[in-house]
C-alpha cells in the first residue's frame, strides 16, 4: 500500500509540474516599454523629479492583458536627496478576443504631457494578432476628460 501511495504522490507531482511550466508560457511581456519624467521646483529651493513607466503582460492563450505602471518621485535640495518614494501596480484589462487561441500582442503608451492627450493624461494602443490565423485586431485607449477612459478596437482587413 505504502508503494502504491509513492507512485501516485510522484504522478500528482509531475502532473502539477507540467502545469506550472504549460502556465509559465502563457504570460508574455510587452516589448514596448515607456518611461516619462517631469521636474518640479518647490518652495525654499526643493527639486522632485517624478518618473513613470509602463508595461503591459498578456496572456498568449486568453488575449487578456494587464497595464503595469511603476512611478518614482525623488525630492532634493542643493545638497542631498530629501524624500524618495515609489508606486506602482498592474491593473487587469478584457480580453481582446472572445475565443482562446495562440496570440502575439504588443502596446504603446503615449507620454503625457504630450500632444496626443487631448482631455487627460494620454493614451495607449494595444495590437493583437491570432498566430493561428490572418487575424489582427488594434485597440486605442484614451482618457475621456469625464473620469473614464474610452476604448475601442478594429480588426484589420487584408487587401
Amino acid at each position: 500500500m505504502n508503494h502504491v501511495m509513492k507512485i501516485c504522490l510522484g504522478i500528482a507531482l509531475w502532473c502539477v509540474t507540467l502545469v506550472s511550466v504549460a502556465r509559465a508560457d502563457e504570460f508574455k511581456l510587452s516589448n514596448n516599454q515607456r518611461i516619462s519624467c517631469s521636474r518640479g521646483l518647490s518652495a525654499g529651493k526643493l527639486n522632485t523629479a517624478t518618473c513613470k513607466s509602463y508595461a503591459y503582460l498578456f496572456n498568449v492563450k486568453t488575449s487578456e492583458y494587464f497595464r503595469c505602471q511603476v512611478t518614482l518621485a525623488l525630492t532634493r535640495d542643493n545638497k542631498e536627496v530629501i524624500n524618495v518614494q515609489t508606486d506602482g501596480g498592474c491593473t487587469k484589462k478584457p480580453r481582446i478576443f472572445d475565443t482562446d487561441s495562440n496570440y502575439a500582442f504588443d502596446a504603446t503608451e503615449t507620454e503625457p504631457p504630450n500632444t496626443n492627450s487631448f482631455f487627460g493624461p494620454g493614451g495607449y494602443s494595444v495590437w493583437a494578432a491570432d498566430t493561428t490565423a490572418q487575424k489582427i485586431r488594434g485597440c486605442i485607449t484614451i482618457s475621456s476628460g469625464l473620469g473614464s477612459d474610452i476604448s475601442k478596437c478594429l480588426d484589420m482587413t487584408f487587401q
